[in-house]
């Protein structure tokens, strides 16, 4: 298994070389001047020249490009230049909102999706199948945005159950931390569970089929230990690795979630930071997410070897 990690991260580091190239090459394609909007309306030339020259702004982009990796590689991705705060202190404050958000949503999917899978693999071609896949097919094809508005008209606008929006840490207040973070998770939550769904019909389907399970129903087991013992125990291996990529996902596929809940997490910060040309924010979000996913990816992996040991043959 260490050997399968070191070969996966060795072969990750040109990846996260791409990465960096591609981030850095898009922000100086981006529209704007920065130091335009940092010099404010008077725009005076000697200001914007220091600006310049503090940010080295100047030097050709390949010096550029050089000077922000090694300082990255350090952990310094810069200072926002809305803020002036450091980029890698706005991601530790932010990411622990959307991470808190990508949980519950998880929670969520897992939740609705695996026991649907499950059920609507064992009444295959019975209304009960047909319905499993009409809700997943209109999990997946309703909007979050939308379908979050029509939750806060109706939930906290015509019910008054749930806070509209907003954010309040759990350290602060548990329950209420739970309470503004249950529409917007349920909102992410549904996609997921619609995509867990099919994929554990899909590993199911397949397994129900297998000699074992049918060795196992003629020993006289009952359904539900065929179902849970045998079946489900070894459809979990694709689903444990669609899980953690789909984690991956949500923690970058928040944006529209956290804007229209106002939720101040990780998405949000990277709209405004693009909204307001904080160039150096958007660098450093972009990359640790790429990084993220690179993680999630080579965690899945694991996964897959530890349920599956014949893949370490």
């Amino acid at each position: 298994m260490l050997t399968f990690l070191a070969r996966r991260i060795l072969i990750a580091i040109p990846t996260i070389v791409l990465i960096s190239i591609f981030v850095f090459g898009m922000q100086k394609l981006l529209p704007g001047d920065p130091v335009l909007v940092m010099a404010g309306e008077e725009r005076n030339p000697e200001v914007i020249e220091f600006l310049r020259e503090k940010y080295r702004l100047n030097d050709p982009i390949p010096v550029q490009y050089a000077t922000w990796v090694g300082n990255a590689v350090q952990g310094d991705l810069g200072i926002s230049l809305r803020t002036q705060q450091p980029v890698l202190d706005l991601i530790a404050e932010k990411l622990p909102v959307t991470i808190q958000l990508a949980v519950m949503a998880l929670i969520i999917a897992l939740t609705i999706g695996i026991p649907a899978g499950v059920l609507s693999a064992y009444k295959k071609g019975t209304w009960v199948d047909w319905l499993a896949n009409i809700v997943a097919l209109s999990g997946l094809s309703i909007p979050n945005f939308w379908l979050g508005i029509m939750l806060i008209l109706l939930v906290s606008v015509n019910l008054g159950w749930l806070p509209a929006s907003g954010y309040r840490p759990l350290a602060d207040d548990f329950w209420l931390s739970l309470k503004t973070m249950l529409m917007p998770a349920f909102v992410l939550g549904t996609a997921l569970a619609a995509t867990l769904m099919r994929h554990t019909r899909s590993a199911m389907l397949g397994v129900l089929q297998s000699d074992y399970v049918r060795t196992a129903r003629a020993k006289g087991m009952s359904e539900n230990k065929v179902l849970v013992k045998h079946a489900l125990r070894n459809a979990l291996v694709p689903i444990v690795t669609v899980t953690t990529l789909l984690f991956g996902e949500l923690l970058a596929g928040a944006v529209l979630t956290e804007q229209i809940f106002t939720i101040p997490g990780f998405g949000k910060l990277i709209v405004d930071a693009v909204f307001n040309r904080d160039y150096a924010v958007v660098q450093g979000i972009v990359l640790c997410t790429g990084v993220a996913f690179i993680a999630m990816n080579i965690l899945a992996d694991a996964a897959y070897r530890i349920l599956n040991p014949r893949m370490n043959e």
